[in-house]
């Protein structure tokens, strides 16, 4: 008797997990629109660097169908709104930093290498009005630099028919590990580089800029878009001899991106 009490028990519940767990996941059911794009950006080569570097790479989005595409800067960081009421969003928010090394660029003999980083923390977005976005990131860095980066930026956006226009100023601010990581030059590194003396870097307001894009929709499923970006080194980043002497204040990004968009459906 206990034997069968068991066995319903058991075959109860593995009836009853798939319909539950269908229950958890049908707020997914229906049609979902997902957008899959084509990238690619040059970009300093490392911060205060005056050479580019290309990168193309793959980026993804999904929203649910009938849900109009929300507007988003080319030069955010990957995020994902876990709190969206139109005018207000927030959400966990990523970005990835390539490594530096000496042994690819010349100028950095003697330096120290920086490892890539993943940095990671949330965002925060914001309307005022119907046509001006302005969003903040805060993230720490992984692997790499191992300070804390926040963004700040604003966006004047117009859409004429097929086109949207976009852009604004930009700010970076940095703790005093980024800004050691990347703009700090001991005594044996100048020694060993030869073209830069020692110099302490500390935090604070790292760059200031603008930045702009133009994207055109060429039918409801394609879109293109080109964009660039001016950020000009200020603070402890704007006087280390890094970028005065072995690279450059002004830092530019410039960019395409391919978009292509289909619809899944879930059941």
């Amino acid at each position: 008797m206990l034997r069968n009490s068991v066995a319903a028990g058991v075959m109860a519940a593995m009836v009853s997990v798939p319909a539950q767990a269908q229950e958890a996941f049908s707020f997914l059911s229906g049609e979902w629109l997902v957008t899959v794009k084509g990238n690619i950006t040059a970009s300093p080569s490392w911060p205060g660097s005056s050479d580019l570097s290309v990168l193309p790479y793959p980026s993804l989005s999904i929203r649910r169908a009938g849900t109009p595409q929300s507007f988003g800067a080319p030069d955010d960081a990957i995020s994902f709104a876990l709190y969206d009421i139109g005018w207000l969003k927030a959400g966990p928010a990523a970005k990835f930093l390539g490594a530096r090394r000496a042994a690819d660029h010349r100028e950095l003999t003697g330096m120290r290498d920086v490892d890539w980083t993943l940095e990671a923390g949330g965002f925060l977005e914001f309307w005022p009005i119907e046509k001006l976005r302005t969003r903040l990131e805060l993230r720490y860095g992984f692997l790499g630099h191992r300070g804390v980066v926040g963004d700040a930026g604003a966006d004047w956006v117009e859409r004429f028919g097929a086109w949207t226009l976009s852009g604004g100023p930009r700010l970076k601010l940095a703790s005093n590990r980024f800004a050691d990581s990347y703009f700090s030059v001991t005594a044996a590194e100048a020694a060993l580089n030869g073209r830069v003396t020692a110099f302490d870097a500390k935090g604070g307001l790292v760059s200031a800029g603008l930045a702009g894009a133009v994207s055109y929709d060429w039918t409801p499923q394609w879109r293109t878009t080109v964009h660039a970006r001016w950020d000009r080194l200020t603070g402890d980043a704007g006087k280390s001899p890094i970028p005065t002497q072995l690279g450059s204040r002004n830092q530019f990004t410039l960019g395409a991106t391919v978009a292509y968009t289909f619809p899944v459906h879930w059941r």
